[in-house]
């Protein structure tokens, strides 16, 4: 008699802790896609090189003349491991043309840069003397950049080997934007 209640009891006790593992399975799949989630959003807010956005110095390009998006999309098909990463627009109700550049950030072989289409116009725009500076790996890459870079722009240094390096070269490129291009 003992035993006939013993082997209901064993079932039910199995029942209770199968139930259980389904609950705490169910529960810990639940947990798991919140991680994955959570995992997620974090790597989109590092750049390519695990470098948090925030306390990083960018590049900001102003444009006076709405062309922030001609310019971050020749950028970032100019330079290889590049990307747009958000684009932000005016509204309808915004000081410039709807649609155009509030806040842009791309990258440029891993360099972080921003853009907007300035509303004010400023008695200022870029000045060549401050520009972004690269150091190419091979004399092919620089002739590349050099020449996309100067198309319709300004050559202000020749390529030419200058003493310092072997060859350099120095361009404002069609948006006003200066470039050193360096080989050494």
């Amino acid at each position: 008699m003992f035993k006939l209640y013993i082997i209901p009891l064993i079932l039910v006790s199995l029942i209770v802790i199968s139930c259980n593992n389904t609950k705490n399975e169910t529960y810990n799949l639940a947990e798991i896609k919140n991680l994955q989630k959570e995992n997620d959003s974090l790597k989109n807010m590092l750049l390519p090189n695990n470098v948090p956005m925030k306390n990083q110095i960018n590049t900001f390009l102003t444009f006076q003349d709405n062309n922030a998006e001609n310019a971050m999309n020749f950028y970032v098909e100019l330079f290889d491991n590049s990307k747009i990463i958000e684009v932000v627009r005016w509204g309808k109700e915004g000081p410039v043309e709807e649609g155009k550049i509030m806040h842009a950030t791309f990258s440029l072989n891993g360099s972080l840069f921003m853009c907007s289409d300035s509303p004010p116009i400023h008695n200022w725009n870029f000045s060549p003397a401050v520009s972004n500076y690269i150091d190419c790996e091979n004399e092919s890459e620089l002739e590349r950049l050099f020449s996309k870079l100067s198309e319709n722009g300004n050559v202000t240094m020749p390529l030419n080997n200058y003493g310092f390096s072997q060859k350099f070269g120095w361009v404002i490129d069609q948006f006003g934007v200066s470039w050193q291009l360096n080989l050494q």
